[in-house]
């Protein structure tokens, strides 16, 4: 691959979008195809989501993955749902050497399996399930400016043919979304808490405002009410940190679904635009 990759972040949102994609889910169908368009077909993707944790980075090196699920109380049918996509154990030392010369060492674990962060999402983008994955589980305590310290250190993949994807949610308050329920209505209008955060989050980031974005928490509106904790949003730090201060963000998509869960998504990186017109 001679051109980088651009690093991704994208909302994952309820596991119920495995069965009703809504808007964001549209997007993701796209997202694949573009992406081999522009760049061509990934050879791995360093995947890092939201609900896969740990205390120090670990790698998840089995051969095969499946469908981990990850949740109770909704639609039964989500538990039929497969993705059984093969792993990525020969990346895994590569991975593991860049996180070790950035003092950041990583614990390997032999093991596959992929949270709901990850497979619900790249149900739509790659549906066929035959791009190797490797997850990484990363330090939800960790501040934004240290996820993006693990990201700039997963830089050198991008050239490598590997897609840094980061899942999460551009905003995450449960207790909102599900005021009404697991099976609430998707299709509420947006509250005024979530919309202010997601404009600002945008702004600032076409503005390359890093010192702004890496202090979101204390200078983005209704910062801790849209994450009340704030694991769902440390994987765009960690992809925004692969892609580099010098190009990007540059958001790929936008919508919302139960009025305040925020489903966009971010690129970064020097080829960002170029998937940008493409997605």
């Amino acid at each position: 691959m001679s051109t980088p990759l651009p690093s991704i972040f994208v909302s994952h949102g309820s596991p119920m979008i495995a069965l009703e994609p809504g808007a964001a889910g549209a997007f993701m169908q796209r997202l694949g195809p573009a992406i081999d368009r522009v760049f061509g077909r990934p050879r791995a993707i360093l995947a890092v989501s939201a609900h896969t944790t740990a205390r120090e980075p670990v790698l998840l090196a089995g051969r095969q993955h499946h469908a981990i699920y990850d949740f109770g109380g909704f639609d039964p049918r989500l538990n039929t749902l497969r993705y059984d996509a093969p792993g990525a154990p020969d990346l895994a030392p590569r991975v593991a050497q860049l996180l070790n010369d950035a003092d950041l060492p990583a614990h390997r674990l032999d093991e596959g399996g992929l949270d709901h962060g990850n497979w619900t999402a790249l149900r739509y983008i790659y549906p066929d399930a035959d791009v190797p994955i490797l997850p990484l589980a990363f330090v939800p305590p960790q501040n934004a400016a240290q996820q993006f310290a693990l990201g700039a250190a997963l830089a050198p993949l991008c050239g490598e043919g590997v897609l840094v994807l980061g899942t999460g949610s551009i905003t995450h308050n449960l207790r909102r979304v599900f005021a009404n329920g697991l099976r609430g209505p998707s299709d509420l209008p947006e509250i005024p808490e979530s919309a202010a955060f997601r404009a600002w989050l945008h702004e600032r980031s076409a503005a390359r405002d890093w010192e702004a974005l890496l202090d979101y928490r204390r200078q983005a509106p209704h910062a801790a009410d849209m994450h009340p904790t704030d694991e769902h949003l440390m994987p765009w730090f960690v992809a925004a940190g692969a892609g580099g201060r010098d190009s990007g963000p540059v958001r790929l998509h936008d919508s919302v679904t139960f009025g305040s869960l925020g489903m966009d998504a971010y690129t970064f990186g020097p080829q960002a635009m170029a998937l940008h017109q493409k997605a």
